[in-house]
Formats: C-alpha cells, structure tokens, sequence
C-alpha cells in the first residue's frame, strides 16, 4: 500500500487569512467600541440612539467585514481539512490577538501571557505536521491502495 501525500497550499492559506482576519476583527470592533465609549441601553430611544452612533462609525464596519471574511475562510477550511486540524491551527490567532492588542489597543502583554502563547503556537506547530484531512475521499482511496490528502 502506498501512500501518497499532496499538498494544498489553499488550505493553510485560508487558515492563515482566518488567523488574521478573526483576531483583526475583533480588535476593530473593541475599538470602535472604546472610541463610542459607554452607552445606557434603557430607556430604548437611548438604545436606539447607541446604535446608530455604533453603525456609523467606520471603525465598527472594517471589523464587521474582517469577521465576515473570517468565517467564509472559516467554512472552506473546515470544506478542505479535518475539524481537528482546522481548529487547533487556527489557534495561532492567540499570537495575533496578543500582537494587535499591544500595537493597536495599546495594551501591555506580560511575559508570562506571551510564554502561555508561544506554548499554544508550539502545539500548533505540532499539529500542522499532520495530515490536514484524514476523512472523505481520502478514507475511499485508502481502501483503494493509494491516499490522496487535501
């Protein structure tokens, strides 16, 4: 039985537009959020108002659109690859949130949260050395003699 190994950068491109988009999103939101600044949620006329504040500031669409992008390039990747491949190597995001947090946010990150985050990207690294699907066709050309990985 021979087994055969194919690369698809497609996969860990979309992987990697998830690991930017998604924590990139995140930020945009959280400060157009702080830029808002705090909002009463009754009674509703002040509700109303908040979102309309909150709806048009550009800062609050920009994160909206990269979260839009992370979840289309969320749903191929798990289309092209295993969940339990898909999952953990998105986790490099932790580095990216931890990157923007400090740059953008202006927040101050610890060396032990940075030690925590190297320790998750490590596993990543871990995971990324395996095969990326090991279901659907790949299980029928197995049966077959030869495997083909996405």
């Amino acid at each position: 039985m021979t087994l055969r190994r194919v690369f698809h950068p497609k996969t860990y491109f979309v992987i990697l537009v998830m690991v930017i988009a998604g924590p990139l999103g995140n930020v945009l939101l959280g400060k157009g959020m702080k830029h808002i600044g705090e909002f009463a949620v009754w009674p509703p006329s002040q509700l109303i108002h908040a979102g309309l504040r909150i709806f048009s500031t550009p800062t609050i669409w920009l994160g909206i659109a990269s979260l839009i992008t992370f979840f289309v390039a969320y749903m191929l990747a798990l289309s092209w690859a295993d969940y339990s491949f898909v999952q953990p190597a998105s986790s490099l995001a932790y580095g990216v949130v931890a990157l923007l947090g400090y740059w953008i946010l202006h927040e101050d990150v610890s060396p032990l949260r940075w030690a925590g985050i190297a320790v998750i990207c490590l596993g990543v690294f871990v995971v990324g050395r395996t095969a990326p699907r090991t279901t659907g066709h790949e299980t029928a050309a197995r049966k077959t003699g030869e495997a083909s990985l996405v």
